[in-house]
């Protein structure tokens, strides 16, 4: 009975020694990590490229005088991966203040650049420049230096050669002037015309004095009835207007105060007859009458008060006889001959 439990007893610590050892021989080590992994807390883990986290920022040069042009350059690693956008790029002077700020957009292959100039109210103090650089979330930073306000232009840390000056060119002689045309007497101007009362000088010529209702337009009711202001009946209103009415004083105080009232509605009638050929056609019918009577004004002798004053009331009172008594009493007769029947 003891040999059995001592040989039992054997068997189990073989066992677990034997369980222990292939255990040991199957434990992963730093030798098992392929090439592109690093042995990092007891395991294998892929290994990080600082390159590709980083904008691969930099400058043409480290050092740079008054004048000099500051070319940036970087790389965006793995930029199909990453976010659109510009990079972000602030240059600091030694006492940290921003020198100039500008946004570059990355080329396709992730390349990007930019420059600056050395010069102006920033660039001041010498000393050690910073260029900050970000895009996605990746940051880079570089530093140049400055050698100030020495007015040597500095290119990979050597002076730029002073250019030898020019000769200055010998001036030519100066031509000799020609002499001036003797100017021609200007002609005597012949005396204008002396106007009379009532008219005025235009083109050399004296006409009647328009009141200042009257520049706005032309007959524009006859106008746009006709079809033109060359029409007879228009040429004759202008006439009557301009020879007969305006020749006196009680006529260009009539033609004053019917300008104010004429010109108040006749621009929409005329734009109406203008759109509707019907309603023009209605218009010409019923101004034609009117245009008619005022043919008893030609009897008026030119600058007669009495003459002027008198035909042109009878006018008046033969149009409104003719276009509301008349009317007005046919009206009537109709209306009483129609109640009578019934």
């Amino acid at each position: 009975m003891k040999m059995k439990r001592g040989a039992f007893l054997a068997l189990f610590v073989i066992s677990l020694l034997s369980y222990g050892f292939v255990g040991t021989v199957h434990a992963l080590g730093p030798e098992d990590c392929t090439s592109d992994q690093v042995w990092q807390n007891n395991e294998c883990v892929t290994a990080v490229d600082p390159q590709k986290n980083d904008l691969n920022l930099q400058t043409d040069k480290v050092l740079y005088g008054q004048g000099g042009v500051v070319v940036i350059t970087g790389m965006i690693h793995n930029i199909e991966n990453l976010s659109t956008g510009d990079v972000a790029i602030i240059v600091r002077a030694p006492d940290n203040n921003i020198v100039t700020i500008a946004q570059v957009h990355p080329n396709a292959d992730g390349s990007f650049q930019t420059s600056l100039k050395a010069d102006g109210p920033q660039f001041k103090a010498p000393g050690d420049y910073t260029v900050l650089a970000n895009f996605s979330g990746l940051k880079s930073t570089i530093t140049f230096e400055f050698t100030g306000g020495s007015g040597d232009i500095i290119s990979g840390g050597e002076p730029t050669p002073i250019p030898t000056p020019e000769p200055e060119p010998t001036p030519e002689p100066e031509p000799t002037p020609e002499p001036e045309p003797t100017p021609e007497p200007e002609p005597t101007p012949e005396p204008e015309p002396t106007c009379g009362q009532g008219t005025e000088l235009v083109n050399g010529i004296c006409q009647v004095v328009k009141p200042s209702g009257e520049g706005k337009s032309g007959c524009l009711i006859a106008t746009a009835a006709y079809g033109t202001e060359l029409a007879p009946q228009v040429q004759f209103l202008r006439e009557i207007r301009d020879n007969t009415v305006m020749s006196t004083t009680s006529g260009m105080a009539f033609m004053t105060g019917f300008n104010q009232l004429y010109y108040s509605f006749s621009p929409t009638i005329a734009d109406l007859e203008r759109e509707h050929p019907m309603f023009q056609e209605a218009v010409r019918a019923f101004i034609t009458p009117m245009i008619s009577t005022l043919s008893i004004m030609t009897l008026a002798e030119d600058g007669s008060e009495a003459e002027v004053l008198g035909l042109g009331i009878s006018v008046i009172a033969l149009n409104l006889g003719m276009y509301i008594a008349a009317p007005a009493v046919i009206g009537f007769k109709v209306h009483k001959h129609l109640k009578s029947r019934k």
